[in-house]
C-alpha cells in the first residue's frame, strides 16, 4: 500500500507560481511512475503530466506543455509540480498517483494509488 500526501496547493493570481509537492509513504518510491492529474467542478479527471522512475523521461498533458514541470526526489520520497504562468483555467483540484509499473500513462485508470489532492485557485 502507498500513501500520497499533496500539499502546496492555494490562491494565486493569473500568471504567478506554484509548486506543488506529493510525499509518498512507499518503501519502493523510486520503482513507481508518478502522475500528477487535474479535476475541475463538472469535468472529468485531466492527465497534467508524469515522470518515469529515474526523472529521466517526463510526459506532459497538451493543455500544460511549456508550462508545468514535474520532477521527482528518490531520496526524498517526493515529486513535485512546478506551475508557472497560471491561468484561471488551470484552477482544479491537483491529485498525486503512483503505478506500480515501468510505463508512463496519461490515463487515470491505469494508475494504482491516489492522494486526497489539493486545490489550486487561480484568479484573473
Amino acid at each position: 500500500q502507498v500513501q500520497l500526501v499533496e500539499s502546496g496547493g492555494g490562491l494565486v493570481q493569473a500568471g504567478g507560481s506554484l509548486r506543488l509537492s506529493c510525499a509518498a509513504s512507499a518503501r519502493t518510491f523510486s520503482s513507481y511512475v508518478m502522475g500528477w492529474f487535474r479535476q475541475a467542478p463538472r469535468k472529468e479527471r485531466e492527465f497534467v503530466a508524469a515522470i518515469n522512475w529515474g526523472g529521466i523521461s517526463t510526459y506532459n498533458g497538451d493543455s500544460v506543455k511549456g508550462r508545468f514541470t514535474i520532477s521527482r526526489d528518490n531520496a526524498k520520497n517526493t515529486v513535485y509540480l512546478q506551475m508557472n504562468s497560471l491561468k484561471p483555467e488551470d484552477t482544479a483540484v491537483y491529485y498525486c498517483a503512483a503505478r506500480a509499473t515501468a510505463t508512463m500513462s496519461g490515463r487515470p485508470g491505469d494508475y494504482d494509488y491516489w492522494g486526497q489532492g489539493t486545490q489550486v485557485t487561480v484568479s484573473s
